[in-house]
């Protein structure tokens, strides 16, 4: 007989009455969903007890099937994660109450770091509940055992959701999981997420398109209190980094010793920087100050992540290695060096803060340029509106389905027709269409039009289905042993440059660098990484053996995929921010510089004003201007660089069809720069043509011709080979190159190019750079926009506060004689003197 729910939840109601707690609603609304059979997703604030809320509910439910001797042996509850430091901290949760009750459940942690001796005990006996990541999953279901292992599977919870949706790693994970409801027609899923503004998709997307769902939110107040540090002057000629590490006393002076505090950078290199810096700044801080992201040994962020949690360690320069839910009870404050460039980011990063029910969130923001000052008044005015920005699963990768079928074929093998239908009744397949599928069949089992002479490439072989006769039902397998144990030494959806190791020549791992970056280095170079001062001694092997030093070093590894670009949610407020100064300088009633950020910045927007404007958010501004360097047009759309890089390259294009001439680009988030040569006829062409260059028809063909398409597709394609399984990394000890990787990637580029030009990949290379890397969507809604906005011309005699930046930018890009910072300080000297100042 099935107990009631109130009489299931009887074990966990006592382990929180023994902790002196009392559950919050939405936990036992949670709790009463799962016991009723449901499936659904939780959206509270973060430090609220959303893995309470996703996990007790199977926990009752396995405890009430056997009395006090438990359930049976077997895996009943899966728990997905996407970072290996939220696996510690979730096995820690669950083990919690297990061990204090003496509930006789077992808990088993699986990742890229769990021992062979470890993952082979729990094939053997599987744990009841498993906590593990998508890509461990993947290679279980590409494992002989499979069946077996899920035989008695009941829940799958999903940690952190949004951050896995929005990406290939989601697309893996819907895959994974259509495959385990086709065995398992009851399954629950529940997904878990703390920022995301698209409930209903997101809540499809984890639990697929069949069936009823439940969203389960609650009203817990949590604030989050931003406050920056101001520049004692802001003069109008900002760039990007002008405040940055030149502010650092100002931002030691605002940092107290005895408060644990975390700095978020947006970039690995920024991190390193700025641990350097206050390393030196701050000597007594030695054993106190930490550096923390994702290129530093795993062993060294776990000592880290330990001091934290022991209020050892009381400052932390980190990326977003710890954004995510790693619980950090002492911390009570967070620094936000730079803009965060999108809402749910800051949310998140403040959650880290006061990580309690009720708790509220401590900000300090620290501006690397003055303008960054406009984005976070911007995001406070949005965070009060309660918005967060929306994640959208990529559409149909079929790099990941075709590793995801070859994954099935090794482990258990797949029916066609079964696996089709459980394919579509994913989220991010549901539309999927026979031609398509029949092409990835056709691609894995006889290499497509060009491979089909190659072995290595027909890697799908058929068979008759369990039970089957000859000539009935069949299923795809992969026979060949070499074929299967390299599918699943590359299994994952991750791509990125190839990695070195950086290794002490007599002692431990520090991380890893990329390939690209080694390559620079000479014996006996210096360089900054992990908090130490390395001296370069050779490469082996893809590992760079280094010894400490005391020589000094500016030098710091940079990292692929480090810039990030305002969201579009955050661009609409940093919009409505302009307007504001705009309205409050015109001294419009109702309008005021009503911030902290908006005062501090009031003498650049006055000197705006004067040279040029300030846009309304009905306006467009574009200003031109002739230098020595020659002719100059900036553009404010206000969009995020990735939008503004097409803009400036579409306009380019635009621009040269009818008075050709050679232009020099530059972008930031903001806004665009044009540089033509002098006396290039900005005024007349703005004149004749200014509504053809905001025009939306033509747009891919241009695009096309103004960015070279086919180069970009050709880079993105490696990637999409990698996760294909068209291009191998190889066996351990013999991994290739990057560069190697990129070459055997552009030759099955050029090959398809030719001979199968309706190649699938290809045109999903094509989609990506339009959709990811050109943000086409965003692209042509902002034609739109400004097509329908007032064109504000402006001719001031010299580059602005808002030119500026963009200025800085193109010279930043330029080979010179003169620093960066030598060539900025005589043009603002200049720029003084002709404003008499």
């Amino acid at each position: 007989m099935t107990p009631s729910p109130a009489a299931a939840l009887r074990p966990i109601e006592a382990w929180f009455t023994s902790r002196g707690w009392r559950p919050m609603p939405f936990q036992r609304q949670c709790w009463r969903a799962y016991l009723e059979g449901a499936s659904g997703l939780i959206q509270v604030p973060t430090g609220s007890g959303k893995t309470y809320a996703a996990v007790m509910g199977p926990i009752a439910d396995m405890l009430s099937e056997s009395g006090a001797a438990g359930p049976e042996g077997g895996l009943r509850l899966l728990v997905l994660t996407p970072l290996r430091a939220l696996s510690r901290d979730l096995l820690l949760a669950i083990r919690e109450p297990i061990e204090a009750m003496g509930w006789p459940l077992r808990v088993g942690l699986r990742n890229g770091d769990t021992s062979s001796h470890e993952r082979g005990k729990q094939l053997k006996a599987p744990p009841q509940i498993l906590i593990t990541t998508p890509e461990s999953l993947s290679l279980l279901l590409a494992g002989p055992r499979a069946e077996a292992l899920f035989a008695d599977l009941e829940a799958v919870v999903i940690d952190e959701w949004h951050e896995l949706m929005g990406s290939k790693r989601g697309s893996q994970t819907e895959l994974c999981l259509s495959w385990l409801r086709g065995r398992r027609p009851a399954l629950r899923t529940w997904a878990i997420s703390a920022t995301i503004g698209n409930l209903e998709e997101a809540a499809r997307a984890a639990v697929g398109v069949d069936g009823e769902l439940r969203i389960i939110t609650a009203r817990i107040r949590r604030d989050t209190q931003i406050r920056s540090l101001l520049p004692d002057t802001i003069d109008g000629f900002p760039w990007a980094g002008h405040l940055g590490l030149r502010m650092y006393e100002e931002l030691v002076a605002a940092l107290d010793p005895a408060v644990s505090t975390l700095l978020f950078t947006n970039t690995r290199n920024q991190a390193e920087r700025w641990h350097q810096c206050l390393r030196f700044a701050c000597p007594e801080m030695d054993g106190a100050l930490a550096l923390h992201h994702s290129a530093i040994d795993r062993a060294q962020r776990e000592a880290i992540e330990a001091g934290v949690k022991a209020a050892a360690i009381r400052w932390v320069v980190c990326t977003s290695s710890l954004d995510l839910g790693v619980d950090f009870q002492p911390v009570e404050r967070v620094v936000q060096i730079g803009s965060a460039k999108n809402l749910a980011r800051l949310l998140q990063r403040a959650g880290r803060s006061a990580h309690q029910p009720g708790g509220t969130a401590q900000v300090l923001f620290m501006p690397t340029n003055a303008l960054e000052l406009l984005e976070v008044s911007a995001m406070r005015r949005g965070l009060g509106e309660g918005l967060v920005e929306h994640r959208r699963p990529p559409a149909e990768p079929l790099d990941v389905l075709l590793q995801h079928l070859v994954s099935l074929a090794c482990g258990p093998g797949f029916e066609p027709e079964a696996t089709l239908a459980a394919v579509r009744r994913t989220w991010s397949y549901r539309q999927l269409e026979r031609r398509r599928w029949d092409w990835c069949l056709r691609f894995l089992e006889a290499g497509g039009d060009c491979l089909g002479a190659y072995p290595r490439y027909r890697k799908l072989e058929r068979e008759p289905a369990a039970g089957a006769q000859a000539d009935g039902p069949w299923r795809y397998v992969v026979r060949e042993p070499a074929i299967a144990r390299l599918h699943r030494l590359n299994i994952g959806t991750i791509s990125a440059d190839r990695a070195v190791t950086v290794r002490f020549v007599r002692g431990a791992v520090l991380g890893h660098v990329e390939e690209a970056f080694v390559g620079r280095l000479k014996p006996g170079d210096v360089f900054f990484f992990a908090g130490r001062q390395l001296e370069f001694v050779r490469l082996r092997e893809m590992t760079a053996m280094v010894k400490a030093t005391t020589r000094r070093s500016a030098t710091v590894p940079a990292w692929g995929g480090g810039q990030m670009a305002l969201s579009d949610l955050l661009s609409a407020h940093l919009r409505r921010e302009v307007d504001r100064c705009a309205r409050a300088l015109d001294g419009e009633s109702g309008f005021d510089l009503d911030t902290a950020e908006l005062r501090a910045l009031e003498p650049l927007l006055e000197r705006q004003v004067q040279l040029s404007a300030l846009p309304r958010t009905h306006q467009f501004l574009v200003e031109l201007c002739h230098t020595r360097e020659g002719s100059h047009l900036y553009s404010y759309p206000f969009e995020g660089r990735f939008v503004h890089e097409g803009l400036g390259f579409l306009w380019s294009w635009r621009l040269a069809r009818h008075h050709p001439g050679t232009f020099t680009v530059s972008v930031n988030d903001y806004g665009f720069e044009l540089l033509a040569p002098r006396g290039y006829p900005f005024e007349e062409l703005l004149a004749q043509h200014a509504g053809s260059l905001l025009d939306p028809a033509g747009l891919l063909e241009d695009l096309e011709r103004a960015v070279n398409l086919s180069e970009l597709c050709r880079r993105r394609f490696r990637s999409i080979a990698q996760v294909s399984g068209l291009v191998l990394n190889g066996y351990p000890g013999q991994a290739r190159s990057g560069g190697q990787l990129q070459i055997s990637a552009a030759l099955l580029f050029d090959v398809f190019q030719r001979h199968e030009p309706g190649n699938l990949l290809l045109a999903q290379a094509r989609g990506e750079v339009l959709e990811e890397q050109l943000d086409l969507g965003r692209l042509i809604g902002t034609l739109e926009r400004l097509q329908g906005s007032e064109w504000l011309e402006r001719h001031p005699p010299r580059p602005g506060p808002m030119a500026f930046p963009l200025l800085a930018e193109r010279l930043n890009n330029r080979m010179s004689n003169e620093s960066l910072l030598e060539r900025l300080e005589r043009l603002r000297r200049q720029a003084c003197r002709a404003e008499g100042l």
